[in-house]
């Protein structure tokens, strides 16, 4: 059994802060060894389910993160920035199953710690067939296109929330109650860790179906200035809906993707 998981930090326990999940601050590097732990019991509880192989994306600001010589059950690890599939490279058919692990809430989520959508700086919300869409549910559109089940995330209540409908039969492990942008209240990161393996190794043993967002999808994005809306209407299948709104509109789910993050990479031109 073949399992990717795609690894965030604002949804570990006990980040609420910028300074914990950005290099360089000793901050940081207590944090990043937490999360190195949340990722660790995802795979021992997967590998408790029967599973064999695994690929870890590390999807995190400069996506380099995690120690791979830490990582259980000698998975692979992808790391670094510019990624064709950003958050979703490196999936492909032949997995079983996809993990999200330290996810947390959309743009739009302010209840959320730490919310945003790909680009903070760029994205005020987005909607995936005009409902509100986080990072779990916009990744879900390369799992539907390569028909691979989501079957674990993990993060705050919002994160779960916001999943559930495009991703209905995902296990969802609640590590912290967020209070504010800035403020949580985490469980201990032992039983965090606890949660998550015992969850990895349920949404194993259940029964595994790809999302199904009803097609044709249409994703709907809010930048923050109508400069980011520039940028974003000069690619195809793109339409302009208001000074700082466009629509993007694809039969498949995998293009639609892919002209999104082509979206998100053109804003960082005026953001970075």
């Amino acid at each position: 059994m073949k399992i990717f998981l795609s690894t965030d930090m604002e949804g570990t326990a006990g980040v609420v802060d910028w300074s914990q999940c950005r290099a360089p601050s000793a901050e940081y590097e207590y944090y990043r060894g937490q999360l190195q732990a949340e990722v660790n019991a995802a795979i021992d509880g997967a590998l408790e389910a029967g599973a064999t192989e695994f690929l870890v994306n590390d999807s995190h600001s400069t996506m380099q993160n995690l120690r791979p010589d830490e990582l259980h059950g000698r998975a692979s690890y992808l790391s670094g920035k510019h990624k064709p599939l950003y958050m979703m490279e490196g999936l492909d058919a032949s997995f079983d199953a996809i993990f999200f692990i330290s996810y947390h809430g959309s743009a739009g989520a302010t209840s959320s710690v730490l919310h945003h959508t790909y680009n903070p700086r760029a994205i005020a919300e987005v909607r995936l067939n005009n409902a509100i869409a986080g990072e779990a549910a916009v990744n879900a559109l390369v799992a539907q296109a390569y028909d691979v089940p989501i079957v674990l995330i993990t993060g705050d209540q919002t994160t779960i929330d916001e999943a559930r409908p495009f991703i209905p039969g995902a296990e969802g492990v609640v590590i912290k109650q967020s209070i504010s942008h800035n403020a949580a209240l985490s469980i201990h990161p032992d039983r965090a860790r606890e949660l998550i393996h015992e969850a990895a190794s349920r949404a194993l043993q259940g029964h595994l179906q790809p999302p199904t967002i009803p097609n044709p999808p249409e994703l709907t994005v809010r930048f923050h200035t109508r400069a980011h809306a520039d940028l974003a209407e000069a690619l195809r299948n793109v339409e302009r809906q208001a000074e700082t709104v466009v629509a993007i509109r694809h039969d498949n789910p995998l293009d639609l993707f892919r002209t999104f993050i082509a979206a998100v990479y053109l804003s960082r031109a005026i953001t970075d």
